[in-house]
C-alpha cells in the first residue's frame, strides 16, 4: 500500500522533546509505554481504535512519573511489570548520560524507588533485559565492554569489545544466548554461561549504528550502517541475506516488529525519516518525515510503530 494511503496516525502529546520510547514487549502489559524526555522518565498507559472501536483517536493517561538527573541514553522494560496485579509492580532499567544503570521501581500508589545498580566508563548506548524472569540486565557502552548485570545489580560477566557497543539483545527463546553489535560493523553472539562468542556476522559496512533480533524469527538479525540495512539469515550464512539503500543521510535506529515478522523499520537523515519495509522485497510500506524523529519501537499486539518527536509522539498503523 502507497505511503499516503496508510491509515491511522495517532498523536500522544509531552511537555518536551521526547528522545526516547519503549512499549513493553510483554502480552499482560503490552498497553504500557515509556517515554524518555530530557530530565524525565514518565509512563503512559494507551488505548487504540484497534482495541476499542467506540475510540475515534488514541486513549492515553499518564500513570508515573519520575525524575531522571540526567539524559537518559538507553532504556528497557522488565517482563516483571505488571499494573494489573495487586500490588502493581512498574520496572525499568535505564542508563544516564552519567554512565550509569538505574533501576526504577513502583506500586504506582506508596513506593517509588530508583537506585543505581551499575556504571561504565563511557556512554552507554543499549539496554536488554532478560525476557523470561528479568534476573539478567545487558548493556554495552563507548568503554569497548557488554556487561551483564544481575537483577540485584552485581557485575556477573564483562565482555570486551573492540569497538563501541551500540545494540545488545536477548535471545527469546535461550536465555543464555546474547546478541552484541559493534560500531565496526560487526554482530557477535555469545553465550553467557560459557561467557565464550559462539557466531559472528560482518555487515561489510560502518558506521554500524542499530541492530535487532527478530523476535518472531530468532533466525533473523537486521542492522543498519551508513545509510543501508542488512538482514541476516543465521541458518544460511554469515553474509547478509539481504541489503539496500535506507536512508541517503544515514541511518539511526532499526527495529523488527513485534507482531509480523516480515516489517522493520528504520529512522534516519535527511528530514528525520521513518521507513516501514516488508521483507523480503524491500518494499516500502511507509515514508514519513519530521521535525525531532528519536526513538523507535514497535507494539506488542498492534501492527504499530512509535516514534519520538517535538513534544509528541507519533504512532503509524502499518
Amino acid at each position: 500500500m502507497p505511503a499516503d494511503q496508510i491509515e491511522g496516525c495517532y498523536k500522544l502529546d509531552c511537555c518536551d522533546i521526547v528522545q526516547l520510547v519503549e512499549f513493553c514487549h510483554f502480552e499482560w502489559a503490552s498497553h504500557i509505554l515509556a517515554l524518555a524526555t530530557p530530565r524525565r522518565l514518565i509512563v503512559v498507559s494507551c488505548k487504540f481504535p484497534d482495541e476499542d472501536p467506540s475510540l475515534k483517536d488514541i486513549d492515553y493517561n499518564i500513570i508515573k512519573e519520575f525524575n531522571h538527573d540526567t539524559r537518559i541514553t538507553a532504556l528497557a522494560w522488565s517482563p516483571v511489570t505488571s499494573i494489573l496485579s495487586l500490588p502493581a509492580v512498574l520496572r525499568v532499567y535505564t542508563s544516564g548520560s552519567d554512565h550509569n544503570v538505574y533501576v526504577f521501581n513502583s506500586d504506582l500508589e506508596t513506593e517509588s524507588t530508583k537506585e543505581v545498580i551499575g556504571s561504565h566508563s563511557a556512554y552507554i548506548n543499549a539496554i536488554a533485559v532478560h525476557p523470561s524472569q528479568g534476573e539478567h540486565i545487558a548493556t554495552v557502552s563507548d568503554d569497548l565492554t557488554c556487561r551483564v548485570w544481575s537483577s540485584q545489580g552485581e557485575p556477573d560477566i564483562c565482555f570486551p569489545l573492540t569497538t563501541p557497543g551500540v545494540a545488545v539483545s536477548w535471545h527469546s527463546e535461550q536465555p543464555e544466548k546474547l546478541m552484541v553489535a559493534e560500531k565496526k560493523g560487526l554482530i557477535r553472539f555469545y553465550n553467557i554461561i560459557t561467557q565464550q562468542p559462539v557466531m559472528s556476522l560482518d555487515c561489510g559496512n560502518v558506521p554500524l549504528m542499530s541492530a535487532d533480533w527478530c523476535p518472531t524469527n530468532v533466525l533473523h538479525v537486521a542492522c543498519i550502517a551508513a545509510s543501508d540495512w542488512f538482514v541476516f539469515d543465521t541458518s544460511r550464512s554469515s553474509s547478509p541475506l539481504e541489503s539496500k539503500p535506507a536512508h541517503t543521510g544515514g541511518c539511526t535506529l532499526v527495529r523488527w516488529s513485534r507482531l509480523q515478522r516480515h516489517l522493520l523499520a528504520t529512522t534516519g537523515q535527511p528530514n528525520c525519516q521513518v521507513k516501514v519495509i516488508s521483507m523480503p522485497g524491500n518494499q516500502t510500506l511507509l515514508t514519513r518525515k519530521h521535525v525531532i524523529s528519536s526513538g523507535l519501537s514497535w507494539h506488542y499486539r498492534l501492527p504499530l510503530v512509535a516514534v519520538g518527536g517535538d513534544k509528541k509522539v507519533h504512532f503509524y498503523k502499518v
